[in-house]
């Protein structure tokens, strides 16, 4: 009885050896994979989510500038159609009578 408790300790011993081994192989090959990763994405130029975040506020923000500045061009634009089509001061001025008389001539 004493040899069956040998053998399924030692078997308990190989399988926890193999099982370490198998757990630092598998942290060993995450490692790698990662390395290899960002070496890959170093060479593409991608870029990190931090600098990505930045620039699409950026943007956001950019746009909404563009937005506000459209709309004040389109209240500018809309007021100088307005003052073009109103009688400005030129016309509303009497004509002298040189202008109105007859030509000689």
């Amino acid at each position: 009885m004493q040899t069956d408790n040998r053998l399924f300790d030692d078997l308990a011993r190989v399988a926890s050896g193999a099982l370490s081994t198998l757990a630092g192989l598998r942290e060993e090959i995450e490692m790698r994979i990662k390395e290899r990763f960002e070496r890959f994405a170093g060479e593409v130029h991608l870029v990190t989510r931090e600098e990505f975040d930045a620039v699409k506020a950026m943007a956001a923000k950019a746009r909404e500038e563009q937005e506000e500045l459209a709309a004040r061009l389109a209240a500018l634009e809309q007021r100088v159609a307005a003052l073009e089509k109103a009688p400005g001061p030129a016309a509303r001025r009497p004509r002298r009578k040189a202008e109105t008389g007859t030509q000689s001539g």
